[in-house]
């Protein structure tokens, strides 16, 4: 065993019982294994299911929580009912988690539990990250952060552990799609997620994202799979799938995926946070 993952097991262990937030990527997913073998039983993984977090992960959590052994619970967050989320400004993040975690400590103080977890890594404190403030309002723990651990590490102990989820590509909730100002709707992150599952459908890519702007879609993906996309037929269907989808206009974005991409907009001209 690696001391890294030693600590991690006896942070887990000094807690002693936990429910992780759990969405299935490769950072909640190396958590919930890692309170699995500390604590056996005494830990909780949730998933919070909503419009914006697509489908196919949402069957991604139940199939990971059953190959690890962990005790899972799917539970609603309702975020699109706060008019301060769907006005989409910079500070949307911050009313999503506060949504969650107004669900998570009530279900964990009716069970007993000590400590709610998420995956937060040290290297997302580099970025706009206006959710850890409605983090730090609701006590919730971060191991990552707390040992200084980044997403390469974190991607090294999965693969140590076999997770299948140690090369998986980031995600974001479909929320993170939209340009600042444009409003999150059920219809628009209907849309942009078929556009996604489109894009990999007919490309064979990894790492999607089709942003938002209005009547724009702007592709992004993965800089090692740019490549894909050298077909006149493929490029045709594109342009043609996401126009029956809405869009009226169809673009790539030739630097490719950029984790945070909208973020960029924080710092131009344009809707501000308030308070």
């Amino acid at each position: 065993m690696s001391d890294r993952l030693a600590d991690l097991l006896d942070w887990f262990s000094e807690r002693g019982s936990v429910l992780v937030a759990f969405s299935g990527g490769v950072d909640s997913t190396l958590l919930a294994k890692a309170a699995r073998l500390a604590l056996g039983e005494k830990a909780l993984a949730v998933t919070a299911w909503s419009a914006s977090l697509p489908a196919e992960e949402l069957e991604s959590t139940k199939e990971l929580a059953s190959q690890i052994g962990i005790e899972h619970l799917v539970i609603r967050t309702d975020e699109l009912e706060n008019p301060d989320y769907v006005r989409n400004l910079p500070s949307r993040c911050y009313y999503c988690k506060r949504e969650l975690f107004s669900k998570l400590l009530p279900l964990a103080a009716g069970r007993g539990i000590e400590a709610i977890v998420d995956g937060t890594n040290a290297d997302d404190l580099k970025g706009h990250r206006p959710g850890a403030r409605a983090e730090e309002e609701a006590g919730v723990r971060r191991p990552y952060v707390e040992l200084g651990m980044g997403k390469s590490e974190i991607r090294a102990l999965s693969r140590s552990l076999h997770l299948s989820t140690a090369e998986k590509p980031s995600m974001a909730c479909l929320a993170s799609r939209f340009a600042y100002g444009q409003e999150i709707t059920v219809e628009g992150l209907t849309k942009v997620g078929r556009a996604e599952r489109l894009v990999r459908a007919l490309t064979g890519v990894k790492q999607v994202r089709v942003r938002s702007h209005g009547e724009i879609a702007r592709i992004e993906v993965g800089r090692e799979e740019r490549h894909r996309w050298f077909d006149a037929d493929v490029l045709d269907r594109l342009d043609a799938e996401l126009r029956a989808l809405g869009f009226r206009y169809v673009s790539m974005d030739l630097g490719g995926y950029v984790t945070g991409s909208m973020n960029k907009e924080v710092a131009r001209p344009g809707p501000q946070e308030l308070g």
